[in-house]
């Protein structure tokens, strides 16, 4: 097949790696021709362009795709993607992000595409939005989802949420979970006294660990907050914030207020190939997020054999499952995410079995060969005739507005 992704930008995250991996894996694996098309990777996150050259997959980068909104640069976002895209001809456009996901779609319809295939990471619209700006996001989704043939959700919760939100029918989605190199997981344990050593944690300290951007919604402050009550009972525990970002500053300064600053450790910006490294010198990890599809660190974690506590957000519970891989709890809880931090930071035997049921649930399942294998049956499927039927029923580009 050609296929063409396009993404908002290639940064380190979730979205990203997944999108790298489905590229590559269509190229070595089953002789695929496919085209990245991205903005660039602005801001301090990092990016993953000198893994995309080292996989071999073609890029065209337009500059005009950009992840804040303005309309005339988004304007000449679409022609660029149009342009490239008529030029490209592709059998399969699959799109990410919101931006990239919006714009996307809009210019594979009209240049009448066979097959127009959108990841929903995460929804673009969210409770902790503007109801302005929520309800514009709502819309726009809605008016996208009704320029592709099917949409791939990372995980059901995704599924759920934009169904209620009237975005498309139940009919229109599949759960593909998002893909990873799984072995670096499994072999982790192998840096375990190296990773504790250049952390500075000594055998007896339990290392609580997070990985996540330093950014809004992440939910550090309350692993802080949490962090003030954990400490008073187990002054052995230490927490390791892998990841970097805009509000190191003001993270870094709520420490020192908590009185903390002796047991909190910041790697700064990690790339995805050492986090591994990072998870081995942990004994578990917090996920307090306030939004995310389904955070690529929870399986991560558990494949390593590590237990989770994460907030119930999103796709989350699909893999943290309360008294068999970790702990669960209501968004923004301070008290109950320091007693589920106590409990396993007591108890070692309960952190080993949580983390080895973890293990032996996910790691085939999040294979990335397992969700690439299962994309392009998508394609097939809607080559074959689901984008016809899509059309007969909604109408084609002869209205595209």
């Amino acid at each position: 097949m050609r296929i063409a992704h396009v993404i908002t930008r290639m940064i380190i995250g979730g979205a990203q790696e997944n999108t790298l991996y489905n590229c590559a894996d269509l190229i070595q694996h089953y002789n695929d021709e496919v085209l990245l098309l991205t903005g660039p990777a602005v801001g301090p996150e990092g990016d993953l362009h000198d893994r995309i050259r080292a996989a071999g997959v073609p890029v065209k980068l337009l500059p005009e795709l950009r992840r804040e909104i303005d309309p005339l640069r988004d304007w000449r976002a679409l022609s660029k993607i149009r342009q490239t895209l008529a030029e490209f001809r592709p059998d399969v456009v699959h799109t990410h992000s919101a931006k990239a996901g919006f714009l996307g779609r809009l210019a594979a319809w009209n240049l009448r595409v066979p097959a127009i295939i959108h990841t929903v990471h995460g929804a673009p619209f969210h409770a902790y939005q503007g109801r302005g700006a929520r309800t514009l996001f709502r819309w726009c989704e809605t008016l996208a989802a009704r320029r592709c043939h099917h949409l791939v959700s990372v995980a059901d919760a995704m599924t759920d949420l934009l169904v209620a939100a009237g975005v498309a029918p139940r009919s229109k989605f599949t759960t593909v979970y998002s893909g990873m190199e799984v072995e670096p997981f499994l072999e982790a344990h192998q840096h375990r006294e190296a990773a504790r050593a250049e952390f500075g944690f000594r055998p007896e300290q339990v290392v609580v660990g997070k990985i996540a951007r330093l950014f809004h919604l992440k939910g550090h402050m309350y692993l802080i907050e949490a962090a003030k009550r954990v400490v008073a009972v187990q002054p052995n525990v230490h927490f390791l914030l892998v990841g970097d970002g805009v509000l190191r500053g003001q993270f870094e300064s709520q420490i020192r207020q908590a009185g903390l600053a002796d047991h909190f450790h910041f790697t700064g910006l990690v790339a995805p190939a050492r986090i591994p490294y990072c998870l081995s010198a942990m004994d578990l990890l917090a996920h307090t997020s306030l939004r995310e599809g389904l955070a690529r660190t929870l399986p991560q974690a558990l494949i390593a054999g590590k237990p989770v506590v994460s907030y119930d957000i999103d796709g989350a519970r699909e893999v943290v499952i309360p008294g068999e891989t970790g702990y669960l709890l209501q968004p923004q809880a301070i008290n109950e995410l320091a007693s589920a931090i106590v409990a396993l930071a007591k108890d070692q035997a309960l952190r080993e079995h949580l983390g080895a049921e973890g293990r032996e649930r996910f790691t085939d399942q999040f294979r990335h060969e397992t969700m690439t294998r299962r994309i392009r049956e998508i394609y097939q499927e809607t080559l074959r005739g689901g984008a016809m039927n899509f059309r007969a029923g909604q109408g084609g580009c002869d209205n595209f507005p």
